[in-house]
């Protein structure tokens, strides 16, 4: 049932459209974008009593539940099954797969993340936000204009519309797709080409290649994972290579020739590599600022689009705000909900010194095997804290989890630490259970942990985790 809030605004539409005459709808905050940055503020906001509206022309919660992480854990869920039955024959099942139906995973992740997009439309609706399904663009300071010319105004405007990913600009680059293309797939291409190193690259190619498709990694560099500590991305590289994905390096494309489902990708230095059904571009994203309109709310960007944001999200524009990806910075889901509900903390709840601390952000990737990581990698410490002592402790090991069968893939954890107290400004480890693990040393690191915490820490046995606190 909607709320009185979101009637209202629905009803002056109609009537808008009836009468053609423009309506000026009054809020205290009006939130341009529904993902989950702009969802947590626009609720943390009406929780402390707050008017707001929330404009959004597309599927509730953005990229991340959308064409991101949600539907991306899904599909690393089935590549870990998928992972898992070999094991289970060293464990002494009798196991026989007849094959995968990749149409089967589609339609029921796709109506999993249409449950949440209702999810999201019914929480709205309860703290009586106006949901404003179109897009907006300011035409004035703290002033909005939708599609249809009805006019908007708040004392306040936070700007969460996201980014998008980039194709290169290059012969044939529109003969891929990107990872929004990733999940319309309906079948699962036996030959598949992805182009990038970062998260979004590795984590789809460890996808493909568990379900079953011939994967062929193509990095700018030397190395995935360039702002990831090394010991993370040369172990990646290693085990990717072991599961069967190519990794070419110093691959960055000049050309794509060919037509769909037969692409030749070309390179600068005359290699040619053939025969791919599916190309998939995954060299990052971009602000999404060009539709917006900032320049008439003074809203500046910088040279790659992002709007400019103080440590407070402020812009350059009174009481008008930026958080999550369209600030260019720390392009992380939970990254955008914490700035978001921290910012309504500050506004609208009184907490005057509110803020997003973006020194210490845990992370996991969901390759194969998941990273887990939190604060500095050895490089960054080194440059951070150049002249004072630099301890690292690591370990490398096998699992329990291969401790049958003839696969011995290694887990590696390293930690790093400043100070003669050796205060632990990086946690990073590559294996089996990361992704679950790194959540608690997160905790650790954000109170200040030394080396001698974890120490005193007792170990549980028989674990992986257990090897974080007896590391010598």
């Amino acid at each position: 049932m909607h709320s009185n809030a979101t009637d209202r605004a629905q009803a002056n539409v109609r009537e808008r459209l009836a009468s053609s005459e423009v309506i000026l709808h009054k809020f205290d905050l009006i939130v341009l974008g529904g993902g989950s940055g702009g969802l947590a503020t626009a609720q943390r906001a009406a929780e402390y009593g707050a008017r707001v509206a929330l404009f959004e022309p597309g599927r509730l919660g953005g990229t991340c539940v959308n064409v991101g992480c949600v539907p991306k854990k899904i599909m690393w869920n089935a590549a870990e099954l998928a992972g898992g039955f070999p094991r289970a024959r060293d464990y002494g099942f009798d196991v026989r797969v007849a094959g995968h139906d990749w149409a089967r995973l589609k339609a029921g992740r796709d109506a999993y993340v249409q449950r949440l997009n209702g999810i999201y439309q019914r929480n709205l609706d309860r703290k009586a936000i106006a949901t404003i399904r179109s897009a907006a663009r300011f035409s004035g300071p703290r002033a909005i204009v939708d599609a249809h010319g009805d006019a908007y105004a708040a004392e306040h405007v936070v700007i969460a519309t996201g980014g998008y990913a980039l194709v290169p600009p290059l012969p044939g680059a529109e003969l891929g797709i990107t990872s929004d293309g990733f999940f319309e797939l309906e079948h699962r291409p036996r030959r598949v080409a992805i182009v990038g190193s970062g998260y979004v690259a590795v984590e789809l190619g460890g996808v493909f290649r568990a379900l079953g498709t011939e994967t062929v990694l193509f990095v700018r560099g030397e190395r995935l994972l360039r702002e990831f500590d090394s010991l993370l991305a040369e172990q990646l590289a290693k085990q990717m290579r072991a599961a069967g994905v190519e990794i070419v390096t110093h691959g960055l494309p000049s050309a794509v020739n060919g037509a769909a489902g037969d692409l030749t990708i070309e390179m600068p230095d005359g290699r040619s590599f053939f025969g791919f059904e599916t190309l998939l571009w995954a060299i990052g994203r971009s602000p999404r600022t060009a539709s917006l309109g900032l320049e008439r709310a003074g809203v500046e960007i910088d040279a790659a689009a992002a709007v400019v944001v103080d440590a407070f999200q402020n812009t350059t524009a009174e009481k008008t705000y930026a958080i999550g990806d369209v600030t260019g910075r720390a392009l992380l889901t939970p990254v955008a909900i914490a700035a978001g509900r921290r910012l309504a903390d500050r506004v609208f709840g009184g907490q005057t010194d509110r803020h997003l601390s973006y020194d210490l952000l845990p992370t996991v990737v969901f390759s194969h095997p998941p990273i887990g990581t939190v604060g500095l990698s050895e490089a960054a410490a080194r440059e951070r804290f150049a002249g004072e002592p630099i301890k690292v402790y690591q370990t490398e090991f096998v699992p329990m989890y291969y401790a049958l069968g003839e696969v011995k893939a290694q887990t590696a954890m390293k930690l790093v630490t400043v100070g003669a107290d050796e205060k632990i400004v990086g946690c990073h480890v590559i294996g089996p259970g990361a992704d679950e693990m790194i959540q608690g040393f997160a905790v650790a690191l954000t109170m200040g942990a030394r080396k001698r915490d974890l120490d005193d820490t007792l170990a549980i046995h028989p674990t992986s985790a257990e090897e974080m606190v007896t590391m010598r």
